[in-house]
């Protein structure tokens, strides 16, 4: 079945965490006139959409993933007049605006939330999920995302409210239709103003398991909640019901990001016919890869195989085949940088293994997102105590597992921070070797990479064979190659440990895609007798027969060509 054209298909996405990208007055923060300033910037990147991490009215325990008002933007970030400059100036460039939609919970500030909790009968009660004590205790033993109980009790009225991320993101209760109503009818207001789509904050978990059962214990003390919260049985009737009301109306890119989401499930949230979203974001290969391995939860430092993570991928890639559109990507705000995490982030290697796993991935079918700083190759971070963090998760996670049951050593849990903590993407984006790295004027929000004075924006750009320069070439032959967009997707060498690679086909042209995942030379015989043009190379030169360390090729040839 040929894949409907269609602009976001096509589109190359850039995400942007506000709070680090750009300072515009010097108080630390990045904001959103930081944003408008760099337009320029990521016009010459290349890339077609801005997906920005939430602006909302927030308190920020949770960096903004926690609303207090949609409607109205982030003091730190500016106003709606900022907003809507930033928005008209974009467009300008060509470049689309889509916001990240947080409707699987809110503040415990929100408006809703404080006439919830003011009684058991006010009209807003409902718009929650409360719960009576089970034996003087939480209606159940789910852990929150964030550590600890997935239930807080509220003194006044003696019941416990669900959430499933921090105690102030109560969860929604989207099995009442005045909550969806509600939700509906802020998106149509965004859309009016000429946003461009949704990203969708854990979206797989706006329904439910109805009977809120125990979950199997994890880690000795909590009960795991995912099973009864994702993909749960009213999740597609209501992102159906979002469809039919807001979203088919208007011509808007749409992702979910999908927990717990199997290829079957995505076949649904994002399937041909467009009922229901464009496309969702798994986390197979991100969250799944060294389970086994783990000091404990989702806390790992083992770097994840080649050939775990080309096979999930590669399972992604072939089953949605025909059926569904694909996300690719390798980081973002709640993940580790890409070149740490999958490659090698030394002085010798980095570049070459950024560029390499830049090549593996936006070869693939499905649209790309890259996130700020991955096209310079921003390194993760070094914490050298719990001091460091900012992210909610890794305080709470360190709180539960370190210091109140001291099943992890201080000194093992913040190795696993330098692995995988959301704070490796969140410190400000280098853009020059001067002072904070040319994000602010004043004392950054978070401390800034101290490789900043070699890994910046300024030096990337002037150098013709840097990662950034690389990344601007890639979304270039994404644009020219319609091979790249639609064609189907088939592996290549899946014996090998240490090379990944595929092949793409269209309309009688093949793109062979090789990639070295090692700093060792590997057997590669792909290419000995290919004819056709090489698209991109992170090298000049090669060797019959081999990938030198972290070779990336690319190759377009006719399928009657050898």
């Amino acid at each position: 079945m040929a894949d409907k054209k269609v602009w976001w298909k096509e589109a190359v996405v850039y995400q942007i965490y506000p709070r680090s990208f750009a300072d515009s007055n010097g108080d630390g923060i990045g904001d959103l006139n930081g944003i408008t300033e760099h337009l320029d910037y990521l016009k010459e990147l290349g890339i077609d959409v801005i997906w920005l991490s939430p602006i909302y009215k927030s308190p920020n325990d949770d960096n903004g993933y926690d609303i207090s008002d949609y409607r109205d933007i982030m003091t730190e970030f500016g106003t709606m007049d900022d907003f809507d400059r930033m928005l008209n100036a974009a467009h300008e460039h060509n470049i689309r605006i889509v916001m990240d939609l947080v409707v699987n919970h809110t503040s415990d500030e929100h408006a809703w939330f404080v006439e919830s909790r003011s009684s058991v009968d006010n009209p807003y009660r409902d718009y929650y999920i409360w719960k009576e004590p089970r034996d003087g205790r939480e209606p159940n033993n789910w852990q929150s995302c964030f550590s600890g109980s997935a239930w807080e009790l509220d003194e006044s009225t003696g019941m416990y409210y669900l959430h499933c991320f921090s105690k102030k993101q109560p969860d929604l209760n989207w099995d009442n239709p005045k909550v969806r109503e509600e939700i509906f009818d802020m998106m149509t207001w965004w859309c009016e103003k000429g946003i461009d789509g949704f990203r969708m904050d854990v979206i797989s978990m706006i329904s439910k398991n109805p009977d809120y059962p125990d979950g199997p214990v994890r880690d000795g003390i909590y009960g795991d909640l995912g099973p009864y919260v994702c993909n749960g049985p009213h999740v597609h009737e209501y992102l159906e019901e979002m469809n039919r009301k807001v979203l088919s109306a208007y011509d808007i890119m749409t992702v979910g990001e999908a927990a717990g989401v199997t290829i079957e499930e995505a076949k649904k949230y994002a399937n041909n016919d467009g009922t229901e979203l464009g496309m969702v974001f798994h986390f197979e290969h991100t969250d799944g890869v060294v389970t086994a391995e783990n000091v404990i939860g989702k806390w790992g430092y083992a770097q994840p195989k080649m050939t775990i993570v080309r096979d999930i991928l590669n399972k992604w890639q072939t089953g949605l085949e025909g059926k569904a559109w694909g996300s690719l990507y390798w980081d973002n705000h709640d993940q580790p940088r890409v070149v740490s995490r999958f490659g090698n982030d030394s002085p010798k290697w980095r570049e070459l293994s950024a560029k390499m796993l830049a090549t593996t991935l936006h070869m693939m079918k499905g649209t790309p997102y890259i996130y700020q700083g991955e096209e310079i190759g921003m390194t993760n971070m070094h914490f050298t105590s719990v001091d460091d963090c900012d992210d909610i998760e890794e305080i709470n996670a360190y709180t539960q597992y370190v210091t109140e049951h001291g099943v992890v050593s201080a000194e093992e849990m913040l190795k696993c921070f330098d692995a995988v903590a959301r704070d490796n993407a969140r410190t400000p984006m280098q853009w020059d070797d001067s002072d904070n790295a040319g994000f602010t004027t004043g004392k950054p929000w978070f401390a800034v990479n101290p490789n900043y004075s070699k890994i910046n924006v300024k030096a990337a750009v002037s150098d013709p064979d840097s990662v950034y320069n690389y990344y601007r070439k890639l979304i270039r032959l994404r644009h020219e190659n319609e091979i790249i967009v639609y064609g189907s997707f088939r592996p290549l060498m899946t014996d090998s440990e240490t090379v990944y690679a595929y092949e793409r086909e269209l309309d009688g042209k093949i793109l062979t895609v090789a990639c070295n995942w090692t700093e060792d030379e590997q057997p590669c015989p792909l290419f000995d007798a290919k004819k056709g043009k090489e698209l991109i190379s992170n090298y000049t030169e090669h060797k019959q027969g081999v990938l030198q360390p972290y070779e990336a090729r690319a190759i377009l040839h006719d399928q009657n060509e050898s």
